[in-house]
């Protein structure tokens, strides 16, 4: 017998291990090895909406405080503590971005991007915007990195207004944001 408790990661641990390492900004996650306690019946529906046991999480304050310690890691989601990393489910990605704020234009133009969860990320370097397109229907879904291998689905309304910021730069028809210019699609496949 090694002495350590055995624990049963449930939703009141977790916050309760995230109130005792409080700090100012987001939790250093990328610090924090625990040993893995466990899934979680925690699901993050692809319109961001947050689950626990089935039911939805009404409580926008209590999803804000998960999403600071989700981590990414091997292409699995986690919830992570100093103490205690507990497996969850994601149906696409964790974050939806849910507005943008353009400044200046053309190559200097930078999209700064707001997610349900008040995340901002100017798009750019270390924020790159992506587009998959289904191989059936050719829907675009895009996304923008967030932080630390975490995304975010750009939400419908924020996906046209982007649309109508793009410009054709050799083969591709893309936006322009922190210096970078991100494809959308091809010019080619426009109708």
């Amino acid at each position: 017998m090694s002495g350590q408790k055995t624990v049963t990661p449930d939703a009141e641990g977790l916050v309760a291990s995230i109130n005792a390492v409080k700090t100012r900004g987001l939790p250093p996650v990328h610090l924090w090895n625990p040993p893995f306690c466990g899934d979680l019946d925690m699901r993050i529906a692809r319109d961001g909406t947050w689950f626990y046991q089935g039911t939805p999480i009404g409580r926008p304050g209590l999803v804000k405080l998960f999403s600071s310690i989700l981590k990414r890691e091997e292409g699995k989601y986690f919830l992570v503590t100093p103490v205690e990393k507990v497996g969850i489910t994601v149906d696409d990605a964790p974050f939806v971005a849910v507005d943008f704020e353009p400044e200046g234009e053309g190559v200097a133009q930078t999209l700064t991007f707001t997610t349900h969860v008040g995340d901002v990320a100017a798009a750019g370097a270390e924020h790159p915007i992506r587009v998959e397109r289904d191989p059936e229907t050719g829907e675009p879904s895009p996304y923008i990195l967030i932080r630390a291998d975490l995304e975010a689905l750009i939400d419908r309304k924020s996906f046209y207004r982007l649309v109508d910021l793009c410009v054709h730069e050799g083969d591709w028809f893309g936006v322009w944001s922190g210096g970078q210019f991100f494809g959308v699609i091809p010019s080619a496949e426009l109708p």
